[in-house]
């Protein structure tokens, strides 16, 4: 069956986008074409900060009733920051549709950033960036852009002490005035719900406003380095690679080629490192695909001793596919992302996720297109990917 999906762009910018369903669940997301990708270095983290913040409080709401009135009615809340978007989210029964609306259009609309609460908010942002600092797959999660991009790409998206320390409330609320504006802003619904009540609420609470996202260079770069930490009893390594971008039909062919290295239990390394050869409980790629830059990376947890091999491993085998990829075991793969993306949209708020990331690139109704672009891949373009002439590495290993 063909999904009931509906998209709508509103007279003031705003962007409209909504999956009929007829389980009684809506997950509801209000988000800005906004993240880290839009900040200078020195401001690095200010997306991130704001939307802490936005859950402090408004006028009619402070922080605990904004939980309360989500929670009690039986939902969940919570909001991301990634590089290119900010969004804030909720799943509830749809019949209280109209509370997480009106709870989620108050944060993004009239946020008090209280000077108490915003000092207070900081330190919890220091304490997030130790945490993040101290887990070691976390930490090369975050740093390997450091080894991918030059400029704002190439710092952490959370900030660090510097600049957190740096942003006060004024420059919190010119932010916000500038970004969070209804042009800037894509309302999204997946549930049982009917599109032209979210068309009338959406008209009745967003002004015509606008906003401007400021554009920030960056440059690609790669590099390589080691790191040593005492008191860490496992080395961990990342491997990554630049792509092509979201809006040239090879990302597709970069999904396929992560999935065939790396993407599960049935992937040429997860076989080749941790079956055969025992050298890590975990390895695995994934993919961070955007219209304004792409790349995959390859995780392993092992030894210290084992990094450079497991390295080699992995070269080793970009050549073979490069080399051996035959058409059966390339067919599987594709048959195996085809599989995952159904899988996919069975849950709501993942399903309205999906729709968002892509709205963010594009148009959210390519999210449908997925298994036609993925069949449409070509063996020889998987097989010329990867023959990688450059590639970025990071390890992090005990002192």
């Amino acid at each position: 069956m063909e999904p009931k999906f509906y998209r709508k762009i509103l007279s003031n910018g705003m962007t409209l986008i909504f999956e009929k369903r007829e389980l009684p669940v809506a997950s509801v997301v209000i988000a800005v074409r906004s993240g880290g990708i839009n900040e200078n270095p020195s401001e690095k983290g200010i997306s991130h900060f704001i939307e802490h913040m936005l859950y402090k409080g408004t006028p009619d709401r402070n922080s605990k009733k904004i939980a309360e009135e989500i929670e009690k009615n039986g939902g969940e809340l919570n909001g991301f920051t990634d590089e290119t978007i900010t969004a804030f989210w909720c799943k509830m029964p749809s019949h209280h549709l109209n509370i997480a609306l009106n709870v989620l259009t108050d944060m993004v609309k009239n946020p008090l950033f209280d000077e108490k609460e915003l000092e207070k908010e900081r330190k919890v942002i220091f304490e997030e960036i130790k945490m993040r600092k101290d887990n070691p797959h976390i930490y090369i999660m975050d740093t390997i852009q450091n080894e991918l991009y030059s400029g704002t790409l190439g710092k952490n998206l959370i900030g660090d002490t510097k600049t957190m320390g740096a942003i006060d409330r004024k420059k919190i609320i010119a932010k916000f005035r500038q970004i969070y504006q209804p042009n800037n802003m894509i309302l999204g619904v997946v549930g049982d719900a009917k599109f032209e009540d979210i068309v009338k609420f959406a008209e009745k609470n967003f002004s015509n406003s606008r906003g401007k996202v400021p554009k920030i260079k960056f440059g690609l770069k790669n590099g390589s380095r080691i790191e040593k930490r005492k008191g860490i009893d496992q080395a961990n390594l990342i491997f990554a690679y630049h792509v092509p971008l979201s809006n040239n039909p090879q990302s597709y062919t970069a999904e396929v080629l992560n999935t065939l290295m790396a993407g599960g239990m049935s992937s040429r390394l997860f076989h080749e490192v941790r079956d055969k050869r025992n050298l890590a409980y975990s390895i695995r790629g994934d993919s961070n695909i955007t219209k304004h830059f792409a790349y995959n990376t390859i995780y392993a947890g092992t030894k210290k001793e084992n990094v450079s091999l497991i390295k080699k491993l992995i070269l080793d085998e970009f050549k073979k596919i490069a080399n051996e990829l035959s058409e059966k075991e390339f067919n599987q793969v594709k048959e195996q992302l085809i599989g995952n993306y159904n899988i996919s949209m069975e849950d709501s708020q993942l399903q309205l996720i999906n729709l968002l990331l892509n709205e963010i690139d594009g148009n959210a109704k390519e999210f449908y297109k997925f298994e036609k672009k993925i069949r449409s891949v070509k063996l020889n373009d998987v097989k010329k990917m990867a023959q990688l002439k450059k590639y970025s590495f990071l390890a992090l290993i005990p002192d």
